[in-house]
């Protein structure tokens, strides 16, 4: 199915079986299996809505069982509407925007965005990346000089994170981007970060801050110094993933406005994915979604301050 908009989306599932055959598809690819045991002695039950029944466990389920929409009473074609919109809209979209455009209350629009960026986190990080690396770091929270003089907090200029949480970004020349919620901006926590997701022996591009400094043992380390105009030096620079914290910062001062520290590497997942799947079609962004729907996160671990 090829649903490049939304009028293709409200007419291709307005069914709720239509939307089970399509999930069913994208999950088991023609092959259902228990998802309690595992088996694919499983059989297909007779009734309006399609459910299976496992011949080993004697179990039943359905395609949204251990999926995002599972115990979910919103139907699933304003799932799939809102999965469109996260990942159609560049520089994200608000829960009250999405409630509004779907027809449900803010705080479940909320929790369905949240559900989702949860599935959109790339599968593909477990395996590292290598060659050009540009890396570069960037602060997400308000300035304190925009705040209200009862909220300003003292001394978190600069890259003080005492109000602001710090975000590294690593961006393969191709065009792949990763990104890390990080605890703080020292060269233990940022080399770390690398090791765990850039393979050794690439090249590492990046600016003159000291939190790189000693990476060049693994890596071929090319420091770009910012304080002295230097911005490229042959085919090397940091300009593409500065160029993305453009978008992000766009997105999280025009649509977001504020993003939690607990939430933020969700919302991190989110425009990763927008951002590497730029190229492709609005339909493809849509329909790649669903080959990661497999995971649940419930309101409760949601919310779990711990």
């Amino acid at each position: 199915m090829h649903c490049n908009n939304l009028l293709d989306i409200a007419e291709t599932f307005r069914d709720k079986n239509v939307c089970l055959d399509y999930l069913a598809k994208k999950r088991w690819n023609g092959s259902v299996y228990c998802v309690f045991c595992g088996c694919n002695n499983v059989c297909k039950l007779n009734g309006k809505i399609k459910r299976y029944k496992c011949r080993d466990c004697n179990k039943q389920f359905s395609a949204i069982k251990g999926t995002i929409f599972e115990n979910s009473p919103i139907h699933l074609q304003k799932w799939f509407m809102a999965v469109f919109l996260i990942t159609n809209h560049k520089k994200g979209i608000s829960s009250v925007q999405l409630a509004n455009d779907i027809g449900v209350t803010q705080k479940t629009a909320w929790f369905m965005a949240q559900r989702i960026r949860f599935a959109l986190k790339v599968k593909s990080f477990e395996k590292k990346i290598d060659g050009v690396i540009q890396c570069d770091e960037t602060f997400v929270g308000g300035k304190n000089k925009n705040r209200h003089t009862d909220k300003k907090v003292p001394n978190s200029q600069g890259r003080s994170f005492k109000d602001k949480t710090p975000v590294l970004g690593m961006l393969h020349v191709s065009g792949e981007l990763r990104l890390v919620v990080m605890p703080n901006v020292t060269a233990d926590s940022i080399q770390t970060a690398i090791k765990d997701t850039v393979a050794k022996q690439s090249i590492i591009v990046s600016d003159e801050w000291h939190g790189y400094k000693g990476i060049d043992k693994d890596y071929c380390h090319i420091v770009m110094d910012h304080k002295r105009k230097e911005f490229v030096r042959g085919a090397f620079h940091t300009n593409s993933i500065e160029g993305f914290w453009s978008i992000f910062k766009r997105g999280y001062i025009g649509i977001y406005h504020f993003m939690s520290r607990k939430h933020l590497q969700r919302y991190c997942d989110e425009f990763s994915y927008r951002y590497n799947n730029r190229e492709t079609s609005s339909g493809y962004r849509f329909d790649n979604v669903f080959t990661s729907v497999n995971c649940r996160l419930t309101y409760k671990e949601l919310i779990n301050k711990n």
